[in-house]
């Protein structure tokens, strides 16, 4: 009886194996991963990948491969999505299985899965709806929020008239009028540009954007697991995020003090009372890392997009004074010099509008876009997608999709433009990426993009201190973000 149980036993564990083996086999020829470079043991594709030059090589593979392909970052395979008809079938087509978020390495280390931006699940979908209904709230898309970047347009003409024709590096006085339209929400009031706690913070979010998008930060987001263990640049974000955290915990202790649960004053306090009401729910994501975490991807997210496309736009609107001229005659003709734009004026300004979707479309901010992560097993394209995978939808393949816009290599607005000069919708504008993952401060960022480049341009000429032909627009670094490169030029009144 023993060896007949002891047989049995083996039997049962032959059979199980084979069938193990078997639907494996199974779902292998149903699909595999797709091709791409043969990886080295360990270090993956590194050795064909130029220091800093991540995109680029994406780039080439995308001409050898097409427009889905595989690529070994150290020993961690990422499913790579080029061209806007493959990026569509997988963000909007199959939205809820690419909806994952996969974090960098350079930010897991700060953010663990936590916050609205990086975390996946039900802590995700609690933070983004309560987060949405917060923001709505407080006026995104709202005439409220309208007024408020009225209000700091204001206050940034000012700052540029003190300079009375001088030659002026935009940077700090772009991002620090953006910023402040975040701040109110989330901190419940502007701050005065020279407040030295609001000039700490800037430059704490300035070296975050640097190094996330340094060479290192790349080089890191290969090897993590042998990095991690040497000291170097790569620990920089870490360092930053701690100084971030340290000053994010200040404000909602401040908060906390002074909370009044029938009036909450910002998202601070919004939160706060949320925590409190679900206090016993052991399911509640409302908890401090949450909070602190969502409050740093808000207030990044809020002051270097906008602030970084405008300094780009600037730029292309010197490189290209045709343009700009343009840009002054609709803004006279339709808005004059007697009241301040609105929102609304958008609709009267075609060109106007088709320009700042130019500038968004050509500088290409975030160019590999935030790595995505398949939420289950899935078959793509005749391919086998594993549960867990990372996902890199290259936003800058669907801007400059050849099949979407013409001449995608060159700024020109008529790519916005239809045959009479109105303003043309393109499916393929995907600067806040799209999808379940789509950037929540969308229609805020769109609405602060219009005022303060309408606003500029009706008190201001943009002049450069060279010929428009040596302007140079390339980037100084192209990682997670493409960083604008450093100019100055002179504001001269209208």
């Amino acid at each position: 009886m023993e060896w007949a149980g002891v047989v049995t036993l083996l039997l049962v564990i032959c059979v199980s194996c084979h069938l193990l083996i078997s639907s494996k086999r199974k779902r292998l020829q149903k699909g595999k991963l797709p091709p791409g470079p043969t990886p080295l043991p360990l270090i993956g594709n590194f050795l064909q990948i130029k220091s800093g030059e991540t995109l680029k090589y994406l780039l080439k593979l995308y001409e050898k491969y097409g427009p889905v392909f595989t690529v070994y970052l150290g020993t961690r395979p990422v499913l790579v999505l080029c061209g806007h008809q493959a990026v569509k079938e997988a963000l909007i087509d199959k939205a809820e299985e690419f909806s994952g978020r996969s974090t960098k390495p350079t930010f897991e280390m700060a953010v663990e899965g936590y916050g609205v931006g990086f975390s996946n699940g039900e802590r995700w979908k609690q933070l983004r709806r309560f987060s949405i209904t917060v923001l709505k709230n407080f006026g995104m898309g709202k005439k409220s929020i309208e007024k408020r970047i009225q209000e700091e347009a204001q206050f940034l003409l000012e700052e540029f008239r003190k300079m009375k024709g001088k030659p002026l590096d935009p940077t700090d006085p772009l991002r620090n009028a953006v910023s402040n339209i975040i701040s109110s929400i989330v901190f419940g009031d502007r701050f005065d540009y020279e407040d030295e706690e609001f000039q700490a913070l800037m430059r704490l979010i300035n070296d975050f954007y640097w190094e996330a998008s340094s060479t290192w930060s790349q080089l890191y987001d290969m090897f993590p697991t042998f990095l991690k263990y040497f000291p170097g640049p790569h620990n920089r974000v870490n360092d930053i995020m701690s100084h971030l955290s340290c000053f994010i915990a200040k404000r909602v202790k401040k908060n906390q003090e002074t909370l009044d649960s029938n009036f909450p004053r910002d998202f601070i306090d919004c939160y706060l009372i949320q925590m409190e009401k679900e206090k016993g729910n052991p399911l509640s994501e409302f908890t401090n890392k949450n909070l602190e975490v969502s409050i740093f991807t808000l207030f990044f997210a809020g002051t270097e997009t906008v602030s970084s496309t405008l300094r780009y736009g600037f730029l292309f609107l010197m490189k290209y004074p045709e343009v700009q001229a343009k840009v002054h005659e609709e803004i006279d003709r339709v808005i004059g010099h007697n009241r301040i734009p609105n929102n609304e004026d958008q609709r009267q300004m075609p060109y106007t509008d088709a320009v700042i979707h130019e500038i968004q479309r050509f500088c290409d901010l975030v160019p590999m876009n935030v790595a995505h992560m398949v939420t289950c097993d899935t078959e793509f394209r005749g391919y086998f997608i594993p549960k867990g995978m990372e996902v890199c939808p290259v936003l800058s393949t669907v801007l400059h999709d050849p099949t979407m816009f013409k001449n995608p290599n060159s700024f020109n607005p008529e790519n916005f433009l239809d045959e009479n000069g109105c303003f043309k919708k393109n499916d393929a504008f995907v600067p806040f990426s799209s999808g379940k993952r789509i950037c929540l401060g969308e229609s805020m960022a769109r609405m602060e993009l219009f005022l303060f480049f309408t606003t500029i341009l009706q008190n201001f000429q943009l002049k450069p201190l060279v010929p428009p032909e040596d302007l140079d627009p390339t980037p100084l670094e192209t990682g997670f973000i493409s960083v604008p490169p450093i100019y100055q030029l002179s504001f001269i009144p209208r």
